[in-house]
């Protein structure tokens, strides 16, 4: 008899819990339930395992594997707001997720973002609740002063952990417009925060990476949370397998329905994985809420067009889609600029620096350091604009209108403001809408809307034929994100305007000025035209992309409950026994940050509810 198949050893197995996508939250809930030696759990991932792939474990070769085999490579659907345009939503498709595709920059939404999320009567999801779990994720490398003073290195240490699986560190070394960063901030009037991680991120800062000190490699959740723990016999892997629904039984009577197990797809044969405790869907705030649908759990109509059956009756699922809009300036750079264009295009420069990074791990291949900037509109807008921005926003009753857009609003007026926007500069070209001239080097003024009134959707599209088959997994999600669409959507793309005029400011100050020759995207105006009045209305409409921050899908539903959300605070599906969502698909509200630590609370966070309501469960509690 000869050995068993990779699938067939996987459904050998008697599982208590199954963790479908292995990605950032998803592996983290799966090393940690198997920490109990009483929970069996498995791991579905639909790409491949690539451990070993230099374009996402080397830091300077960061974005390299967006659009390849390791993406969806998702779009949405035309946007109105944004001349019709389609925006591309890459998500990982290879174990460990997005994590294993991001930009690596690792920092923390405010404290008031958190909160709010507690505000919507999600118990033990605001600031306190969940910066036990940031720590228990996080091994923070202390750098010493010399580097500090150097780099202008600022930070708490008191709010960092030492002993996670998540390897933090500040660069080694940093692109030439980090140096200036700081000063030219400072000379507009922004500040430097030593301690933006710490609940407030408002100023500027130089922000921390995902990398391992040692190896100088990405750190992201595959050799972080599952290499570690993958060892052990009650954690099995299996990649190359796509989920393609939740099994679901009635009890007895009729009444609620529990998830029994999942099917999925291996090598093009279907498969049927039964389980014994719970279901986790960690499959991302895109592929979450289509599992669900497909699964029979979401709206009516849009599983009746889809020919699925309806389970469970709730509208909620895969609406709330936030994501954070960006906009992308380009500068032509003094040409001794070393950028990754330059490695790219000159292959002896790529093959010396990839010789430094093989035997001594530094040089350009590490340079990923970020300083960033997050700033309240009120810094560089009027009271009065301010008013008639909030005065364009349909009224917040307190008896018609749901909390969450009265805490959008509330943000928006508040003397006391968070970093709405994100100012960053990285020399590269990072518009996928200005092509590089050949020998020419450029820098981006990035800019990011950090709370969003724009609010859109992702659901399964209607069968091409529901007489011959229902949609399935196969089947791209409908994502519609609805920037600048709508009075909200109006109020983005006004502020995202304003924001240009700032980023431009920016660049026009020294030091950072000195390394730039002239704007060329969108082109400088006119001899007779005023900088400070020019006007990217228009411009922003045609080039603003979404940051790949999307939340919000599977939202917990706080105090109003299935009529305001998808999951309990506990992460529970309303109206289903035994599964579960556990990624940023749950969060209400958007936050003020790069996603990725905040997934990684959200998993340490959800895998320890799971694990203490399972003891309960077993020992009749």
């Amino acid at each position: 008899m000869g050995s068993l198949s990779e699938v067939e050893s996987f459904l050998s197995h008697k599982f208590t819990h199954i963790v479908i996508g292995g990605g950032t939250a998803g592996l983290v809930v799966a090393a940690r339930l198997s920490e109990d030696p009483t929970i069996t759990v498995g791991v579905l991932e639909a790409g491949p395992a690539a451990f070993d792939e230099p374009r996402i474990n080397v830091p300077g070769r960061l974005g390299e594997t967006l659009f390849t085999e390791y993406d969806w490579q998702f779009e949405s659907v035309p946007q109105p707001g944004l001349h019709g345009r389609k925006i591309p939503f890459n998500r990982g498709k290879v174990l460990g997720g997005s994590s294993a595709l991001n930009f690596m920059m690792w920092h923390r939404g405010n404290k008031e973002d958190y909160d709010s999320w507690e505000k919507l009567g999600n118990h033990g999801w605001g600031w306190d609740g969940i910066l036990p779990f940031f720590k228990k994720s996080e091994r923070f490398q202390l750098p010493d002063q010399a580097y500090q003073d150097r780099h202008n290195i600022h930070f708490d240490a008191e709010s960092h952990g030492t002993d996670g699986p998540l390897h933090t560190i500040y660069a080694t070394e940093y692109g030439a417009s980090q140096k200036y960063w700081h000063a030219t901030l400072g000379k507009l009037g922004v500040e430097s925060n030593p301690n933006h991680l710490s609940g407030s991120n408002v100023g500027c800062f130089t922000a921390l990476t995902g990398v391992n000190p040692k190896t100088q490699q990405r750190c992201y959740s595959a050799p972080a949370y599952y290499l570690p723990a993958s060892h052990r016999d009650n954690l099995i892997l299996l990649t190359d397998a796509r989920a393609r629904s939740v099994v679901l039984e009635k009890d007895a009577e009729g009444g609620e329905s529990t998830a029994v197990g999942v099917c999925f797809v291996h090598r093009n044969q279907e498969y049927v994985v039964p389980i014994s405790g719970e279901i986790i869907i960690s499959a991302g705030s895109i592929q979450s809420p289509q599992l669900l649908e497909l699964s029979g759990i979401g709206n009516p109509d849009v599983l009746k067009a889809a020919g699925i059956e309806v389970k469970l009756a709730n509208p909620n699922v895969g609406e709330n889609l936030q994501d954070h809009m960006m906009t992308a300036m380009v500068y032509e750079l003094d040409p001794s600029i070393v950028t990754p264009e330059t490695l790219r295009s000159d292959s002896g420069l790529a093959a010396a620096a990839d010789e430094q990074y093989r035997t001594s791990k530094t040089g350009p291949r590490t340079a990923v350091g970020y300083s960033a900037a997050y700033l309240p509109f009120a810094h560089y807008t009027t009271k009065e604009e301010l008013s008639r921005l909030a005065a364009m926003l349909p009224p917040t009753d307190l008896a018609t209108t749901r909390r969450r857009d009265q805490i959008l609003s509330e943000r928006l007026s508040s003397p006391e403001q968070n970093g709405q926007i994100e100012f960053l500069f990285e020399v590269s070209n990072y518009s996928s809408y200005f092509p590089s001239e050949p020998g020419k080097k450029y820098g981006t003024m990035m800019q990011m809307l950090q709370y969003p009134f724009s609010t859109g959707n992702v659901h399964i599209p209607p069968s091409p034929s529901p007489e011959s088959r229902a949609t399935n997994s196969d089947d791209s999600p409908v994502i519609n994100p609805q920037f600048c669409a709508g009075a909200g959507g109006q109020v983005d793309w006004m502020t995202m305007a304003a924001a240009q005029r700032f980023g431009h400011k920016i660049c026009s100050t020294s030091p950072l000025a000195d390394i730039i020759i002239k704007r060329v995207f969108p082109p400088l105006p006119g001899d007779n035209e005023d900088p400070s009045m020019e006007d990217f209305g228009s411009w922003v409409r045609d080039i603003v992309v979404g940051d790949w921050h999307p939340v919000g899908t599977c939202a917990m539903g706080g105090d109003e409950g299935i009529k305001g959300g998808v999951v309990d605070d506990r992460l529970r599906v309303y109206g289903i026994k035994g599964l579960r969502v556990c990624d940023a698909s749950i969060m209400p509200l958007q936050i003020a940050a790069h996603l990725q630590a905040t997934v990684y609370a959200i998993g340490e966070k959800g895998a320890d509810m799971f694990k203490e309501d399972w003891r309960k469960e077993r020992n009749g509690a």
